[in-house]
């Protein structure tokens, strides 16, 4: 969907964007981020800058936003494909710098309607495509795909959620409702952190194509909600839900797929109809499957690559 803009969006911003000092110091937190005007640069500063990433000074380019998406593209891409099709990206989709990992778990899922079958496959063409892209307008700044668990760490995320037992497995890849649920944990997370970091992008082509993917990645989310709603998962659905809610802080954030009277909840909002934003180490406690501050775990067993690998701790 992007193949007529990507040679556009590689000549006209990403070398701009990824040398130029004025497009520094930003994204270092999508939450309690401010506005300050540097002689007309209009460059973003945090109060209080991450101890974990960034350069000495907490200094960041556009480039390290797009890899920090890139990881959680990678995560998505690989679990739809191999859900679809039995195999992940090829070898020429997956390299970069940082460590080169490789993938745990994931097969093909024996779907039992046309329509389900039908929804994962485009979903899955989209996130493949989003790879591309992104790994296309980094260049060779690109990061490489980090190790990835789609076996334990959906048993953890499971139990966590208490959909199963402390002694039992769940396999994402067993069933279509399976398949829909594992898709749920990752869905809103992607929302919210292309949400979180659109502000913080200054270069407008940059920002551009971080507003298409989000759009893209919310059409994916409503649609999943909608299934798992028609399908009559809500219960499992808002255990997941309070899952990612007790690992990104204290706030009530996530929302199930039903409100409290039980009615549709396919569009989670506030009460001005906006979605919300999570920041990057909130996205890293929920993929890090911890409420803690750590650099690995979850579905990135190694951690992810890049400027932003951390999460922080919310406890």
């Amino acid at each position: 969907m992007f193949e007529g803009f990507s040679k556009a969006f590689v000549r006209e911003a990403i070398t701009r964007s990824s040398e130029n000092e004025v497009d520094r110091r930003r994204f270092l937190r999508a939450a309690g981020l401010t506005t300050v005007g540097v002689a007309g640069t209009g460059l973003l500063t945090a109060g209080t800058a991450s101890a974990h990433e960034g350069d000495d000074d907490g200094a960041v380019t556009d480039a390290a936003v797009l890899n920090f998406a890139l990881n959680l593209e990678y995560l998505e891409a690989e679990f739809y494909l191999r859900a679809v099709y039995g195999e992940g990206l090829s070898d020429d989709q997956i390299d970069g710098s940082g460590d080169l990992g490789g993938v745990t778990g994931g097969r093909k899922v024996d779907f039992e309607t046309k329509l389900g079958a039908q929804y994962a496959a485009e979903i899955a063409h989209d996130e493949r495509d989003h790879v591309d892209f992104l790994r296309s307008a980094l260049g060779d700044a690109k990061v490489a795909r980090p190790t990835i668990d789609l076996d334990g760490a959906f048993t953890a995320a499971a139990r966590a959620a208490g959909l199963i037992g402390p002694d039992e497995e769940f396999d994402a890849f067993a069933d279509e409702n399976s398949f829909l649920l594992g898709a749920f944990v990752f869905e809103d997370v992607g929302v919210t952190a292309y949400k979180g970091a659109a502000a913080l992008i200054s270069n407008k082509t940059f920002l551009e194509a971080a507003a298409g993917i989000l759009a893209v990645e919310a059409y994916h989310a409503g649609l999943v909600r909608t299934v798992l709603l028609a399908k009559g998962l809500s219960d499992p659905a808002g255990k997941i839900s309070d899952a990612r809610d007790s690992l990104d802080g204290s706030d009530d954030l996530d929302q199930g797929i039903v409100d409290a009277d039980g009615n549709s909840n396919i569009v989670p909002t506030d009460a001005n109809g906006i979605a919300f934003s999570r920041n990057v180490e909130q996205v890293h406690n929920i993929v890090y499957l911890t409420p803690e501050a750590a650099g690995s775990g979850g579905f990135f067993p190694d951690g992810t690559n890049g400027t932003f690998t951390r999460s922080g701790d919310q406890t």
